[in-house]
């Protein structure tokens, strides 16, 4: 089973057989290291979910780039509101280190809901699952101090920090890279 798989059956929770109509929509893609899957300004036209490496989403203000999320296995890759109401994308979506991904196109997923009667309640279930993480991020930023955040992504995913560089964590958790470094210090020595 895929991790896709593995996802679709825990989180909608559905028969053997719709798990097979469903993960038949999407189709394996590699997508190499500093390769886009997404660039701002276009149209996202699919969706993907990450069987393996990592992702970063983000996006350049000025001359900076603030990281939303940085996505290992078992997560979507997509800026919603471009697949969803057809606007233009506002997040880069790009590869960090060498991909393999479940893509699923817009015109296909749309299909999913042909073949699954009940597929609208499951992607209410999903778009719900996806608004409380972003409240929970939202309120770790608003009520956690810097070290309280960094402690609980490196509780959460310890590995990223040894795989991505330190200045996309650092915009990923609202700080400086400066203030990450020594936070880093301070826990492990």
């Amino acid at each position: 089973m895929t991790e896709l798989e593995k996802y679709i059956q825990t989180y909608f929770g559905v028969s053997n057989d719709e798990l097979s109509k469903i993960s038949a929509f999407f189709k394996p893609v590699s997508l190499k290291k500093g390769a886009y899957f997404l660039k701002k300004g276009m149209h996202a036209d699919r969706l993907g979910f990450v069987q393996s490496g990592i992702i970063r989403e983000f996006v350049s203000i000025e001359d900076k780039e603030i990281t939303k999320w940085i996505s290992t296995k078992g997560y979507f890759v997509v800026d919603l509101s471009s697949f969803v109401f057809k606007q233009t994308a506002r997040w880069n979506i790009q590869a960090l280190t060498d991909c393999e991904l479940y893509v699923i196109d817009n015109s296909d997923y749309l299909k999913i809901g042909q073949v699954i009667p009940h597929w609208t309640e499951l992607e209410k279930l999903f778009i719900a699952k996806c608004f409380t993480v972003l409240e929970d991020r939202i309120i770790q930023h608003l009520s956690m101090t810097a070290e309280e955040r960094y402690l609980a992504l490196f509780s959460f995913n310890k590995d990223l920090f040894n795989q991505v560089p330190l200045q996309y964590l650092a915009s990923m958790l609202g700080m400086t890279p400066e203030t990450l470094s020594r936070l880093r210090k301070k826990t492990v020595g």
